[in-house]
Parts: structure tokens; C-alpha cells; sequence
């Protein structure tokens, strides 16, 4: 095995965040249901923007926002994703660079602009999303560092990146020298309708690559067809080493081979914002991975840091995270 230059590499989709706070009028005036993530051309996304207030610009993208986190709490961490040569991309690369995330994938020259992504916030604390993806869906195996993925002790994978065959084989050839370096693979199902679209290959995977699974009850229970949440828990236990499936306000379940473990969510003082639960959800489960902690004390870190951002708007809550572990004793 080479030598461990990161804890943990991403590989995602590379989207700018634009967050904004709304009246629950906007989505309706745009025809975006509630809670929903839709994918909008360029212009579309443009149109959406137009009708914002106030705004704040961040890097972002599933395992983007998982990496971020993971560099805020002290792990050395990398991420691969598509950006365009842009001023959006210019603002993901600074954004992701501040967290202490190495991120060298070049940008492209031409072709799609960088991916943004409008996140809706409603009074009632729901984000809505509606996601030009651009430039980050062209991701392909050349884009894949091979040299960085060997070197990293975990490789995690963003399921929304799945839809385009490019990014499939960047995925498994990320898998194959991951695994060749003998180094853990971690996959997050990312969306309901991500697993809709794509059971077959996602069943595949899962049960011949990946080493840790993320997924929330929804996704578990869509991935093996069943509505029977025992019968989906027992189904994973056989696939992978280790999942890990939230279920909102009811915590978590951790499955370790025969062991399950039950993790309660911690209290909310105020619910702002439940943008990034289950990216932050992974980064503090990988952060127990990646320090040698149980499968316990990962979920325990999985929902305290699930907790640190639904209480603040937008996925970035760096002090916020910093200050919630070393409270719980985890620096």
C-alpha cells in the first residue's frame, strides 16, 4: 500500500450553491414542488435566479459539501469534480480551497458552464432545488486522479452523479484502484429517484464495490424493493462492511455485519435550514472511519454533525462543526 496523502477524496459533482431565502409563493409562481430536486437547463436555472432576493454563493454538490466538512473537522481531504473556466467556477475552486480541500482538477475550456444549483429555503425550514448540473456531469474516467485515489484511506462517491455513462466508468475505475490500493470505498445512494433510475446498476455496485453505503430509509428501501425496513437492513448486511441509514428525526441505523446499532438524533434548538443533513451526516461517519472509531461512535458523529447544519442556513457551518466535536470530545 502507497503512502495515505488523505483521509478521504471525493468524487462529485461540482455545483455552486446559491441559496436564498423565500416565501412558499415563489415555488409555486415557478412550478417547483416543495422538497423537491428538479433539473433545469441553463436558461431556466437563469430565469429562477432572477426572481431571488438576497443571495450567498458557496462551492457545492453532494460529496463536495461531505469533503468541505471533513477538512473543517482537521482530515486531510481532496476532491475531483468538472468545473468550467468561469467565474462560477472560479468561485467553487476558491470556496473549496478555503475549507483546506486540495482540489486540482483542471478546468475545462469549453463546452457547458459551470453547475449551480438554486436552493430555495421556505419558512418552514424545507429547501427546494433546482439544479443546472452544466460542466460536472462530463466527468469521465480521465478525469479520475489515479495517483490521488490510491493515496487516499477512503474514496466517496456522490450517487447523483450516476445518470451519465462517462461518470459510471469514472466511478468504477475510481473503485478499481481504489481496491487495488487496498483502500475503502464509500458510495452515498444521494436521491430516491437516483435508485429509481438506476437499480440495477446501483445494486451492482453496491454489492461488488462498494465497502461503506450511505442511504436514508427512502433510498434503502427502494435500492432492494421492499417497504419492509428489516427486510432491507438484513439485504445490505450481506452487500457492504458498513451502512448507514438516517431517518431524519428518527437518527440513524448502523449496520456492521450482524450488529445494528440505533443512533437518536440529537435535540434541535432551531430548525433553519435541512440543506445538507445527509452530506454532513456522511463527513462526521467518516470522520469517526477515518480516525479508527466504532461503527457506534461514527453514527454518534454521523448525527451530531447532521444536527451542527440543519440549524444554520446553507451546508457550510465550519466553526459551527469544530465547536459541536470538541464539546463532544472528538478533537
Amino acid at each position: 500500500m502507497s503512502a495515505t496523502t488523505h483521509d478521504v477524496i471525493g468524487i462529485g459533482n461540482a455545483i455552486v450553491d446559491i441559496i436564498s431565502r423565500i416565501d412558499d409563493g415563489v415555488l409555486g409562481e415557478q412550478d417547483l414542488p416543495k422538497g423537491s430536486m428538479n433539473l433545469v437547463d441553463k436558461d431556466r436555472s437563469g430565469s429562477i435566479y432572477d426572481t431571488l432576493g438576497e443571495t450567498t454563493e458557496r462551492s457545492g454538490g453532494s460529496a463536495a459539501n461531505t469533503i468541505a466538512a471533513l477538512g473543517a473537522l482537521g482530515r486531510k481531504s481532496a476532491f475531483i469534480g468538472k468545473v468550467r473556466d468561469d467565474d462560477f467556477g472560479e468561485v467553487f475552486a476558491h470556496d473549496i480551497r478555503s475549507t483546506g480541500t486540495t482540489f486540482t482538477s483542471p478546468a475545462a475550456t469549453a463546452g457547458e458552464g459551470t453547475g449551480r444549483c438554486m436552493v430555495m429555503v421556505t419558512p418552514d425550514a424545507e429547501r427546494t432545488m433546482a439544479t443546472y448540473l452544466g460542466v460536472a456531469v462530463e466527468l469521465g474516467p480521465d478525469d479520475v486522479d489515479a495517483d490521488a485515489v490510491a493515496a487516499s484511506g477512503i474514496v466517496y462517491l456522490e450517487g447523483y452523479l450516476w445518470d451519465k455513462p462517462a461518470a459510471k466508468e469514472a466511478f468504477r475505475r475510481a473503485v478499481e484502484i481504489a481496491h487495488g490500493a487496498g483502500r475503502k470505498v464509500a458510495l452515498s445512494l444521494s436521491d430516491t429517484f437516483c435508485v429509481d433510475r438506476h437499480r440495477d446498476s446501483f445494486r451492482e455496485i453496491v454489492a461488488d464495490g462498494v465497502d461503506i453505503l450511505f442511504a436514508n430509509e427512502g433510498e434503502l428501501l427502494s435500492l432492494y424493493e421492499t417497504d419492509d425496513l428489516e427486510s432491507a437492513l438484513d439485504a445490505v448486511s450481506k452487500d457492504v462492511e458498513l451502512a448507514a441509514v438516517t431517518r431524519g428525526p428518527d437518527g440513524a441505523i448502523i449496520v456492521a455485519g450482524k450488529d445494528r446499532f440505533s443512533i437518536p438524533a440529537q435535540p434541535v434548538a432551531a430548525l433553519v435550514d435541512t440543506t445538507g443533513a445527509g452530506d454532513l451526516f456522511a463527513a462526521g461517519f467518516l470522520n469517526g472511519v477515518a480516525t479508527g472509531q466504532s461503527p457506534e461512535t461514527c453514527g454518534a458523529m454521523g448525527c451530531a454533525a447532521a444536527n451542527v447544519v440543519i440549524q444554520i442556513l446553507g451546508a457550510r457551518c465550519s466553526d459551527a462543526l469544530k465547536a459541536k466535536f470538541a464539546i463532544e470530545g472528538w478533537t
